[in-house]
């Protein structure tokens, strides 16, 4: 009989969502430039720290934390944490200097990437480890950071991003829906899809007419993305358990 695996909770959830989406975000801001771009980069950091925090957090000894840093070669998990030290270092540096914004943007891609190969590593868990995993999490950061991004920029640059993102998420999402059958999602693929797609592309055109409902486009986006990340990490880890195709049958004598 399967079991949810029980070593990630909602505190690594929030690393996936909050890490995820301010890295998207920096990436986002990378692209469009917005006028207030120190404001995205400072939330852009203060996310990926939120979700950094929570999984420290969630170590039963959490000044074991600085290990994770001694495996580079065989963890993503420590690569993730190297890639989270140079997004931050550059992410300050580009407070700055706005140019090195676009070295902020590759470190906050490559945490991501990180992030979803980490997920991916959980070989037992069928919903973690398929291929489908790897495009869905890193367009729904992206998805997730340029609906943030609404928040700073509402030009057409930016209002092309979120489009191409949103909907490049629910392309993904329609792959590993195919790929793999996970009951425990299908409430956050419907949300993702009502919602943070149908919806909030409504109210991207509603916005011609009333701009207010452009930033409540990208929350909204933001949130099916958190929902559906959170659902991955605690409701669909259903560990595979043993298989066995052949049994042993003793000859007779």
């Amino acid at each position: 009989m399967s079991a949810l695996q029980t070593n990630w909770d909602a505190r690594a959830a929030l690393n996936f969502m909050c890490g995820g989406t301010g890295a998207g975000l920096l990436v986002a801001t990378a692209l469009t430039q917005p006028a207030q771009a120190r404001w995205a980069i400072v939330l852009a950091l203060a996310l990926v720290g939120s979700g950094l925090a929570a999984v420290w957090l969630e170590l039963g000894k959490p000044l074991r934390a600085l290990h994770v840093f001694f495996n580079p070669f065989t963890s993503w998990m420590a690569r993730e944490s190297l890639a989270a030290l140079a997004l931050f270092g550059l992410g300050i540096a580009a407070l700055f200097e706005p140019a090195l914004v676009f070295a902020a943007a590759a470190a906050a891609a490559v945490f991501v990437f990180c992030q979803a190969r980490m997920l991916q590593g959980g070989k037992g868990i069928p919903a973690w480890r398929a291929r489908e995993t790897l495009p869905l999490l890193l367009a729904t950061s992206l998805a997730e950071g340029a609906g943030l991004c609404l928040l700073f920029a509402t030009d057409e640059v930016a209002l092309a991003l979120f489009v191409t993102a949103v909907l490049a998420r629910a392309l993904a999402w329609s792959g590993y829906c195919a790929a793999v059958k996970s009951p425990a999602l299908a409430a956050a693929g419907r949300v993702l899809l009502q919602f943070g797609t149908g919806a909030a592309l409504a109210l991207l055109i509603a916005g011609a007419l009333l701009p207010q409902a452009l930033p409540l486009a990208g929350l909204i986006a933001a949130a099916a993305g958190w929902y559906l990340k959170f659902a991955l990490v605690t409701r669909a880890s259903l560990k595979q358990g043993f298989a066995l195709p052949r049994l042993p049958v003793r000859g007779a004598r």
